[in-house]
């Protein structure tokens, strides 16, 4: 069976996703962040040296990073569909998805979150009017502009595509699926993406991601309730 070792408000809630459209059984270890560091707790370095979520075990082998673990569970409990096999035609535009979520878009998203915490974080009083202005020339020099880029580019393809990598919804759509709803929940992106959001709220109101929210606990980044 597999164990999903889950960490609250994390990439690994997609994990559960996928592996409840697969209709894989499994079962969810949990873990709390850190109350002040909003880290994963120590206890993950038993499973993975790095101590970060998601993790999965199965059939007495750990396989970490989001990638990996989507298209493993994909490739070994999916129909072809999920995974494109390489000389199927969808295949290079999966192996692209796949890649671009976690190499190209998740930086210029934790940037921001990086630099939101500069701006708000505590410090001593006659510090924070530099800190500020530091995180807001950043913001408009670098980040602000490769977020406008990227959600645009994503946005364009949703708009002549329903789904990111063939006729079907794959292994690729999970793999995106973190990004763009968690830029949407905390209003990096807005209505100025539209294709953005009628894709996620496509996704999240597949019966299999309300059971992974059902079993995986609060989420930040899903439907409101």
């Amino acid at each position: 069976m597999v164990t999903v070792h889950h960490l609250e408000n994390s990439r690994s809630q997609r994990i559960l996703w996928l592996l409840e459209e697969l209709g894989v059984e499994y079962r969810i270890k949990r873990y709390e962040r850190d109350a002040k560091t909003e880290l994963a707790p120590d206890s993950l370095r038993k499973v993975h040296p790095l101590g970060k979520s998601p993790v999965i075990t199965d059939q007495g082998e750990t396989y970490a990073e989001s990638g990996v673990i989507i298209e493993y569970l994909a490739r070994t409990y999916g129909d072809p569909h999920w995974a494109p096999a390489p000389g199927d035609p969808y295949y290079w535009r999966f192996a692209y998805w796949m890649q671009y979520a976690e190499a190209s878009l998740m930086p210029p998203l934790l940037l921001k979150l990086v630099f939101n915490k500069i701006r708000n974080g505590p410090g001593p009083f006659f510090i924070r009017p530099i800190l500020r202005k530091i995180a807001d020339e950043v913001d408009n020099v670098f980040i602000n502009q490769q977020i406008a880029t990227h959600f645009s580019y994503v946005d364009r393809h949703l708009a002549e595509h329903e789904w990111f990598a063939g006729e079907q919804i794959s292994a690729a759509d999970v793999q995106m699926s973190f990004p763009l709803e968690a830029a949407l929940a905390q209003g990096i992106i807005d209505e100025a993406f539209p294709a953005i959001g009628r894709f996620v709220e496509r996704f999240q109101a597949r019966d299999a991601y309300r059971e992974a929210l059902r079993r995986g606990g609060d989420y930040a980044y899903g439907p409101a309730q």
